[in-house]
């Protein structure tokens, strides 16, 4: 599954397409704007990026748990890649509640991370060690899915490392949980879950 720009749309209807609008990229890693969801290229969109790791440059050092260096209800939407899952899993319900926090009322949390539901299959068929796909870091098994990518933790990047994990029904708990109002998830075909959050 993608978020295009038209199922943002449909989504999110009351905004208004020619107004200025800000994002913040929360764990943004090195990736450039080519990796973001189509609905966030769209023009009229500007991006804070936002990351624990020094080396990848970010607008923003944090940790996700603690975004005090971002003002209350002062971005439009936030955006979460794959980061949720490497934090401690009683960690969570602060980053989400976090999130809520700096996002304007109308405004949304727009997040994808693994789908343990759909790689579990795989670790109950013996699959644990099999290639599922290729990532630009490398091929990525079951076993990378639910511990963090093995061969960046082996080189000694630790935030890679993941420490808790989602399916479908507890990704919409944590953020029914953090205080939304909307909150649609819904599982792609590439072992992702994908989450939309209106506050």
């Amino acid at each position: 599954m993608t978020m295009t720009a038209a199922d943002l749309q449909a989504l999110q209807p009351a905004m208004n397409d020619t107004a200025p609008r800000t994002f913040l990229n929360v764990g943004c890693g090195s990736a450039g704007p080519e990796r973001l969801p189509e609905c966030l290229r769209q023009p009229g969109w500007r991006q804070i990026r936002l990351d624990i790791n020094p080396d990848v440059e970010p607008d923003i050092l944090a940790d996700t748990t603690d975004l005090s260096a971002v003002e209350s209800e002062s971005v439009d939407a936030v955006f979460s890649s794959h980061n949720l899952e490497h934090l401690d899993d009683h960690a969570v319900p602060t980053a989400l509640a976090e999130m809520h926090r700096v996002i304007r009322p109308g405004g949304f949390l727009l997040i994808t991370l693994p789908d343990l539901q759909q790689v579990a299959q795989w670790v109950a068929q013996g699959k644990l060690t099999e290639t599922l796909y290729d990532s630009p870091a490398g091929p990525i098994t079951p076993l990378d899915i639910l511990y963090g990518h093995r061969a960046s933790v082996a080189r000694g990047n630790h935030y890679m490392a993941h420490r808790t994990g989602f399916d479908t029904q507890r990704l919409g708990q944590v953020l029914r949980a953090a205080g939304f109002a909307e909150v649609r998830v819904t599982a792609d075909a590439h072992y992702n879950l994908w989450g939309y959050a209106r506050k």
